[in-house]
């Protein structure tokens, strides 16, 4: 079964300073909560995205247990919208499409996450008891984490 988490915030800045920050995959610890244990491994620090690019991650989702996560970067538009899909890692399926759209206020951001968990009902029952919550758990963390370094 798949599932979307959509989320927007609008940030206080301008297109470029949100790009700058959002494409660059080695900001994606600092707005990750540290009990997922992230950890980006691929030697992308100061680097920006671009299509084909691939990411290669440890992250600790339950129990502490390390699962290593593949990302390739697609449909790159820059100051405009980029993908992250799935090409390892602990999903069936994700898609994370992050858009940047620049108003009056500073930077809409906009994030859609596509997703579909592994083993059928199991994962249909997993995503009920936790997988959700830890999903809004880490959106919210980032969202919070956003306020505090661009509403200084």
């Amino acid at each position: 079964m798949k599932h979307q988490l959509y989320r927007q915030q609008q940030l206080p800045c301008d297109i470029e300073t949100a790009w700058q920050f959002f494409s660059s995959p080695g900001n994606l610890s600092i707005i990750t909560p540290k009990n997922m244990g992230f950890i980006v491994l691929s030697d992308c620090l100061g680097k920006e995205i671009f299509d084909g690019m691939i990411i290669e991650y440890i992250v600790s989702p339950l129990l502490r247990i390390p699962l290593k996560w593949r990302t390739r970067i697609t449909q790159v538009k820059k100051n405009k919208c980029f993908t992250d899909y799935q090409q390892k890692g602990p999903y069936k399926y994700w898609s994370h499409s992050h858009e940047f759209i620049p108003n009056e206020n500073g930077v809409l951001i906009k994030d859609t996450v596509n997703y579909e968990l592994p083993y059928g009902i199991l994962g249909v029952i997993a995503h009920r008891l936790f997988v959700k919550k830890k999903l809004d758990h880490i959106f919210d963390f980032r969202y919070n984490v956003l306020e505090k370094l661009f509403n200084k």
